[in-house]
């Protein structure tokens, strides 16, 4: 990819005309992000928030969605049951929101809330604590149990870098991707599921925020992985993607340890189409991320309303090998939770 272009001060995000002001990569929310700039019909843009909490130590795990594509408003939620390597979603619609839901302008405060008869869900941030609440009456669990609760809170350090990337489309510049991942955050609470209580305490969970914005186009592919944890006893994760916008101002690529950034340039994802369960490989153009990935659960869904349609694989497991630091540290990764995706969505 070549010099990638980082932004170090707060700017807009949009000009007058729809367009962004300067594409890059940050590891802090530098862009001002107003929807009302937008250049685009209420169909084309979509925002959300997505959080996972993950522990391994008890092979559990829980994703939360809430988004708004215009067309529909979406919420759900879905249980991770890594000894049964199996899962359990639940996913409601609402129609036509056209960015009622209320979705923040930054990611650092506010309150986002969906309800209907199947999913409450409410993420509620205050300082460094994100809260998240969940009421799912349906849920119905591996064994038959019935019905999920949960209040959980991921605590930030507001010192840490995050991901943080602005860029456009080169067949449409006036659609663009701003997004936010936040990784290595600790989570404590609980989620009852019919009469088990599953607690998470901050020593073994982790969890992480993907927070979008944007103006998208109508078709995209995307290869998306995370993961957050401890390695050394020191925080430790990433964030690695690509395959949609034009990312030769920057790449979404980083190596987080002991709360900062070590930004990487490109990756690539080899796995079998065909079976998402077979071992995967990562690599980087400039070798300082080699994984080995094992499946363990591949949340696999695939969704089709007519104008949004979407083919997904969000494949939890294992990771083995090696990163290497922006001083050229080689830290070796044994084992380490996370999850790689492939996503087709028509939206």
């Amino acid at each position: 990819m070549g010099k990638q272009h980082q932004i170090i001060e707060p700017c807009e995000l949009l000009d007058g005309n729809g367009y962004l002001v300067d594409p890059g990569y940050a590891t802090t929310l530098h862009w001002r992000y107003d929807r009302k700039k937008i250049k685009a019909g209420w169909h084309r843009i979509k925002e959300w928030d997505y959080y996972y909490i993950l522990c391994p130590d008890k092979g559990v795990g829980i994703t939360f969605t809430m988004a708004d594509l215009g067309y529909i408003g979406m919420a759900a939620v879905c249980w991770l049951d890594l000894k049964n390597q199996a899962f359990t979603q639940v996913d409601t619609l609402s129609l036509l929101p056209k960015g009622k839901m209320g979705f923040p302008l930054t990611s650092g405060e506010g309150r986002v809330a969906f309800e209907d008869r199947k999913i409450r869900l409410i993420y509620t941030v205050v300082g460094n604590k994100r809260r998240i609440e969940v009421t799912v009456p349906g849920f119905v669990g591996q064994n038959g149990e019935k019905g999920l609760t949960g209040d959980i809170t991921l605590y930030q350090d507001p010192d840490m870098d995050t991901m943080v990337i602005a860029t456009s489309w080169e067949e449409n510049r006036r659609a663009f991707y701003y997004n936010q991942k936040i990784n290595c955050m600790p989570a404590g609470g609980s989620v009852t599921i019919g009469d088990q209580t599953y607690d998470f305490t901050p020593e073994t969970s982790f969890g992480g925020l993907d927070w979008g914005r944007g103006n998208w186009t109508y078709k995209n592919r995307w290869f998306w992985g995370s993961a957050s944890g401890l390695i050394n006893d020191e925080s430790f994760g990433w964030n690695i993607g690509y395959g949609f916008s034009d990312r030769s101002p920057a790449s979404e690529n980083m190596i987080f340890y002991k709360g900062k950034a070590h930004k990487l340039d490109a990756v690539e994802f080899h796995f079998n189409e065909n079976d998402y369960m077979a071992p995967w490989k990562i690599t980087s153009n400039d070798n300082r991320f080699e994984m080995e990935f094992k499946p363990v659960i591949d949340r696999a869904g695939k969704a089709d309303f007519i104008l949004i349609k979407s083919i997904q694989h969000q494949v939890f497991g294992y990771f083995t090998g090696n990163v290497i630091l922006d001083d050229n540290t080689n830290l070796a990764v044994d084992n380490f939770f996370g999850f790689a995706e492939d996503v087709l969505n028509w939206w």
